[in-house]
């Protein structure tokens, strides 16, 4: 009996102690983004949404660094999430469980890990200068996708790991192939998990600033890109410059946490369109 007692005050215990853990952390959310509505949402303007910058950033509107934000994550994505997702399907359904594949799970897990400004300087040598690309969006792009890339080809793993064995047996008893099973059964039933890595993804590199530093931004950049190959401006290193060293920091500090807004508005518009795929693709293989 008193063993009992002291197991179910233990367990009231520690159920409590993580209870208290998860609202400190939502709290600290939510004052997070409280802050930044509340002194940021002073500054959202029509005009601020659609004009160029002005007068080194003082005044005027963010169109330029909200445009090379989407160019930038969307050629990330177009980069990372197929490549990514072949490669998790491939170490999961087809390269069995040799000592190369536990050295290539073992040096994405490290890739993973890498600070991301190591990434920026990687993205500098490769695609800046040694295959010509300059600071361009195409090599912010696949500097970024790189970043992602880690975290895409683990989630996809983990996807398709969690789909019974039995789902692939049943199919090629029936006398489907290795590549008809793996992609008429398995991968739709891991889709919508899957949808969480380019969920991650997203989340990552749409914030991220020292790759983009070495490989694709500019300080003042009043003008829209055309190509992409050409230079643009992103709304971190726009924050980063204009909170630590724009021409007039006091004056753009309301533009700062207008930026701030709209880039945490952006990630949470493209999260929420990405749950809404994978809501999709979840309700596509129940109806299945």
């Amino acid at each position: 009996m008193e063993y009992r007692k002291r197991k179910s005050l233990n367990q009231s215990s520690a159920f409590w102690l993580l209870k208290i853990m998860s609202f400190i952390v939502v709290g600290i959310l939510f004052c997070i983004l409280g802050f930044i509505i509340i002194n940021g949402f002073q500054a959202i303007s029509w005009d601020f949404l659609t004009k160029m910058p002005e007068d080194g950033m003082t005044k005027g509107g963010i169109l330029p660094a909200i445009i090379g934000t989407l160019c930038l994550t969307a050629g990330s994505m177009i980069f990372a999430f197929p490549i990514g997702v072949l490669s998790g399907i491939y170490l999961n359904e087809y390269a069995g469980k040799g000592w190369v594949v536990k050295l290539i799970r073992t040096m994405t897990n490290n890739l993973g890990s890498i600070p991301s400004i190591v990434f920026g300087l990687f993205g500098m040598s490769l695609f800046v200068n040694t295959l010509g690309f300059g600071d361009s969006i195409i090599a912010g792009s696949l500097t970024l996708g790189l970043l992602a890339l880690p975290v895409v080809i683990r989630t996809t793993e983990e996807a398709l790991k969690q789909i019974d064995v039995s789902y692939r047996h049943g199919s090629l008893a029936l006398g489907a192939t290795k590549l008809q099973t793996t992609v008429k059964v398995v991968l739709p039933m891991a889709f919508p998990n899957i949808i969480t890595g380019l969920i991650l993804s997203i989340g990552r590199v749409s914030g991220e600033t020292a790759p983009i530093m070495f490989t694709a931004v500019a300080y003042f950049l009043p003008m829209l890109p055309s190509s992409i190959f050409d230079q643009v401006m992103a709304l971190p290193y726009h924050l980063y410059v204009i909170s630590t060293s724009g021409t007039d920091i006091e004056a753009s500090r309301t533009m700062a946490y207008g930026t701030a807004f709209v880039l945490v508005a952006i990630v949470l518009i493209l999260n929420l369109f990405a749950n809404a795929l994978r809501r999709y693709f979840s309700n596509k293989v129940k109806t299945n």
